[in-house]
């Protein structure tokens, strides 16, 4: 059987972790999201792949040509929508074939349940049905599939999984995956819901905190770096090669940090923390919940919890960081939020500032004595 994993996209709602990577790319639990998606099929036997990349493609690329296991790369010029990306995959696919998106995660167990069903949907309860294709079901079969509905008429949400036979391509209607499902129930073709295990997509930048909590979960303990004597290690952690923990450092896991990491003396580091590699934290530091990329340093004194920071951030000392429940301006209008703060790449911050419920853009600069609360700080600013 082949699958084909959409990649093209650059997940909009998820700025500005998205304005340099595709979402497909972005890590969690120091893995990019695609690369658990190709694990899942892998487990299931499945190594005929065609990857459909568009925005910022060379990253995916330069990526999948990394795995050991070889994948079709398919490029979608513009990002006209789901059902165009696969339709550009077209003259790969030979026959019946899975059809998921590159930047949510799935689980083994729920591919093995829907690989053998011609025309069939993964579906899921969401707490948040409006954010996706909203299905309404009879005896096992969808009735109905609406695209991301005002007023959602059940929880009961597609994934974005599908398991097609090649016949599907006749049924496309427009350039989106839902319109053209729908296209197809009402030709009478019937499509099966397949109840799903452990599926997440991360809506927005602050729902990565709940997918990195998830992942860590399975995580397996290993060190490979240098750690004190004095370090105190509790938990499932994992440490990579040539980083180095300082003296009475204590690490509460799940916490996953990468490679030539430098961190203490005196720090601590709590649990659901996911820290990338070459990534400093100076003394007397506190940081959990929290999930860091590559390059980041940050100062001594600092307090830091529900967070996602970008690549190359730079926090300097008693940095502080809150979550806390608030309205956040986003897309021109008003979302409930309930985080920390959201650092986009190469944010530089002064001492003694504050974020509570921010977002703060790539390459903005937050100078010291500064506190962010519920704010959505564009890229390129320079807060005073």
């Amino acid at each position: 059987m082949q699958a084909v994993i959409l990649a093209a996209g650059e997940g909009v709602r998820v700025r500005p972790l998205t304005k340099s990577r595709p979402k497909a790319m972005i890590p969690v639990a120091n893995h990019p999201i695609i690369e658990y998606v190709i694990d899942a099929l892998i487990k299931n036997g499945i190594r005929d792949i065609v990857v459909v990349v568009g925005y910022r493609k060379e990253q995916v690329t330069r990526f999948l040509n990394q795995l050991d296991v070889p994948i079709e790369v398919v490029v979608q010029d513009k990002q006209l929508g789901t059902a165009h990306a696969l339709q550009c995959a077209e003259s790969k696919i030979h026959g019946d074939f899975l059809l998921l998106p590159g930047d949510n995660f799935i689980d083994p167990q729920s591919l093995a349940r829907i690989k053998g069903i011609p025309n069939a949907i993964l579906v899921k309860e969401h707490s948040n049905p409006s954010n996706f294709g909203v299905v309404l079901l009879k005896d096992g079969y969808i009735s109905s599939i609406l695209e991301k509905p005002a007023h959602a008429p059940s929880f009961m949400v597609s994934t974005g999984i599908y398991s097609l036979t090649k016949d599907f391509f006749s049924h496309i209607k427009g350039n989106n995956m839902t319109d053209s499902i729908a296209a197809m129930i009402q030709n009478g073709v019937p499509v099966r819901a397949i109840p799903a295990d452990d599926w997440e997509d991360a809506i927005f930048a602050w729902d990565l905190l709940k997918m990195n909590r998830r992942r860590l979960s399975n995580l397996a303990s290993g060190r490979k770096g240098s750690v004190s004597r004095q370090t105190t290690i509790q938990g499932s952690v994992s440490i990579g090669k040539g980083t180095t923990i300082g003296p009475n450092t204590v690490i509460t896991g799940p916490v996953v940090i990468g490679e030539d990491c430098v961190i203490g003396p005196n720090c601590c580091i709590m649990p659901n923390t996911s820290i990338g590699s070459r990534v400093s934290i100076e003394p007397f530091t506190m940081i959990g919940n929290i999930l860091v990329m590559d390059d980041t340093s940050i100062g001594s004194h600092s307090r830091i919890v529900d967070a996602v920071i970008g690549e190359r951030c730079t926090l300097a000392n008693h940095t502080s960081c809150n979550k806390t429940h608030g309205l956040l301006e986003f897309e021109g209008g008003l979302i409930r939020s309930d985080f920390g703060v959201i650092f986009g790449d190469n944010v530089t911050s002064g001492p003694f500032t504050r974020y509570q419920n921010g977002i703060v853009g790539n390459n903005s600069k937050i100078e010291g004595n500064a506190s962010v609360i519920s704010r959505n700080i564009p890229d390129g600013s320079m807060v005073i």
